[in-house]
């Protein structure tokens, strides 16, 4: 008998979620290093990086039963993600710290170390633990940057999958109508 509930989870092999535990993990490390355990931020930054990697895995995992949560999720995380970036820049204008631009020497690097397979938290550890602050903050945004590009992707991909293969229900009807034709066929 065919099954209508789709192959699902496997979050650990998507790029997206790969790059948001190297972001958790930087970013628990960061508020460690630069910020107050009493200021509101310090929480607020990873529980938005932690909520970034989280929706990932539940919208994995939701994604066999439900597509329209899959998105939903996907999105969450996008979201999280968002404003984990914005008290990034916070933290650099508040200091009067430069954020990179596309041609500063260090984005270049970066976006190699990005490019090499299996990237993960040691391939970028010097930048992100790097004694300077501005190096660090940059390091993590770019990282972040790259991780919300492939939600971005990630949301489009599945929406673009939604409206080709439809949802759960469409799938429940297609395998019920191959089961009755199978059924009703002449032995």
């Amino acid at each position: 008998m065919e099954s209508f509930i789709p192959p699902h989870g496997g979050y650990q092999h998507l790029l997206s979620y790969q790059k948001a535990e190297i972001v958790y993990d930087a970013t628990v490390r960061f508020c460690a290093r630069f910020l107050s355990k009493r200021d509101r931020t310090y929480d607020q930054m990873i529980q938005a990086a932690r909520s970034g990697k989280q929706n990932i895995i539940e919208g994995s995992q939701a994604s066999g039963t439900s597509k329209e949560m899959e998105i939903k999720l996907t999105s969450v995380a996008r979201a999280s993600l968002e404003e984990l970036l914005a008290d990034y820049h916070d933290f650099l204008r508040i200091r009067n710290l430069e954020e990179w631009n596309l041609q500063h020497p260090y984005t270049e690097r970066l976006r190699n170390l990005n490019r090499q397979p299996g990237a993960n938290y040691n391939t970028f550890k010097k930048g992100i633990e790097h004694p300077d602050p501005a190096i660090s903050t940059n390091v993590i945004i770019g990282l972040t940057k790259l991780t919300t590009y492939l939600l971005d992707r990630q949301l489009q991909h599945l929406e673009q999958t939604f409206i080709k293969d439809g949802g759960l229900r469409e799938s429940m009807t297609r395998v019920r109508l191959r089961e009755r034709s199978r059924k009703n066929r002449p032995s």
